[in-house]
């Protein structure tokens, strides 16, 4: 338990990335989720390693909801959060996250 200011606090200063490293936008490879890419990979692969899954897999589409401004949010109307990140994961029939992907648009 932390008050809310000081959490708030250390979120303002909580990043994953130098941005001095932001890639070219212009480039037709740009990756638009560089900023948490290596936190994305490392839980990926630490998810994976310390589980084996059953042979009862899931894809499951989840919306996540989002207020920010970033260029891949994504609007399904029959789901209850309309607006969001929109993750492919692959569940066990346990539940366990066994890997995820953040939909970012389309390949260019």
């Amino acid at each position: 338990m932390m008050k809310q200011d000081r959490y708030l606090h250390i979120l303002s200063y909580l990043h994953f990335t130098d941005n001095r490293n932001e890639p070219d936008r212009t480039d037709e490879n740009f990756d638009r989720l560089w900023k948490i890419r290596e936190l994305s990979e490392m839980l990926n692969g630490t998810l994976s390693k310390f589980y084996n899954p059953s042979e009862n897999l899931a894809i499951d589409e989840v919306i996540v909801s989002f207020k920010g401004r970033v260029s891949f949010t994504q609007y399904i109307h029959k789901k209850c959060k309309h607006f969001g990140i929109k993750i492919f994961k692959l569940c066990d029939s346990t539940g366990y996250n066994y890997n995820m992907k953040v939909y970012v648009g389309k390949d260019r």
